[in-house]
């Protein structure tokens, strides 16, 4: 474990706030006494790491989440003289953790957090963010999500309640702006604010409804469109632009998460079959 450290900046959703994120793998960093604007949510990947903080000190370990609130002085140096530490942390704004709850913003009694779930689903998406998704609506979709699960699990703040009233007329309202708007799809954000909700009542709304996240189901919906232009013949890098996806890598990914193929394979498995469609159909 040597002295590495890699900063990433995205953006949550289309045009949304700055989103940073940070890897770093350490044996004898030690940080100056500091604070962010942010929440600073952690989890530690290997070694051990000690943190002064509030007065007092944590000592992390692979799996532990460690939430830092905003405005709050800390340290944090290697736990030992052998080990080193290393983590994966996102710099979160105020507003994305006060989404989901009721009161002000969320308060942690207790910094450091085991929940293994969380653990893995935190890294999942600090991993697939650090890459820039290239859909928006993913991480809108699931950092908010992930975000409100860790308020309402270890926070003192009261959960917003689960049940959204007319959670079903909502869905199909989001389902509808996606597919109209299929190659600019708005943002949570934006729908949010048109119907009078929070990101996470929407999210709440849609999950409940369609049993998915909005990022996905309009990734199986594109798939669908994208079906329809493979069969008359067109190219998956012709088609990926025309049903929204990034590229026909995009195309490819969720084309195979949905039907088991490439694009390239279903193409040509419906172009050699005959009948209509196909490529020995009548003229």
């Amino acid at each position: 474990m040597g002295e590495q450290a890699s900063w990433t900046r995205t953006r949550l959703g289309r045009c949304g706030p700055p989103l940073d994120l940070l890897t770093a793998s350490f044996r004898r960093h030690v940080y100056a006494p500091h604070a962010h604007d942010e929440y600073t949510i952690g989890v530690c990947v290997g070694g051990s790491e000690i943190i002064d903080y509030r007065g007092g000190h944590i000592r992390t370990g692979p799996g532990a989440i460690v939430v830092l609130e905003p405005g709050e002085t800390h340290t944090g140096g290697p736990g030992n003289a052998t080990d080193g530490y290393a983590y994966r942390a996102l710099y979160a704004d105020p507003s994305l953790l006060a989404d989901g709850t009721l009161g002000g913003l969320p308060h942690f009694r207790e910094p450091l957090i085991g929940d293994p779930a969380l653990v893995a689903a935190l890294r999942t998406a600090h991993t697939r963010l650090s890459a820039r998704p290239d859909d928006p609506l993913e991480t809108e979709s699931v950092l908010p999500w992930l975000l409100t699960a860790l308020t309402h699990r270890h926070s003192t703040a009261r959960p917003v309640p689960d049940r959204v009233p007319g959670a079903d007329a909502i869905a199909r309202t989001v389902r509808d702006r996606l597919a109209d708007e299929l190659t600019d799809p708005p943002s949570l954000a934006l729908l949010a604010t048109d119907l009078g909700l929070s990101r996470y009542q929407l999210l709440r709304a849609f999950r409940t409804t369609m049993g998915i996240p909005p990022y996905a189901w309009l990734a199986q919906h594109r798939v669908t469109k994208a079906r329809v232009l493979l069969e008359t013949g067109l190219r998956p890098a012709e088609v990926a632009p025309l049903v929204g996806f990034a590229d026909q890598a995009h195309l490819t990914r969720w084309f195979r998460r949905v039907l088991g193929v490439t694009p390239a394979a279903y193409r040509n498995s419906v172009q050699d079959t005959p009948g209509p469609g196909g490529r020995h159909s009548a003229a």
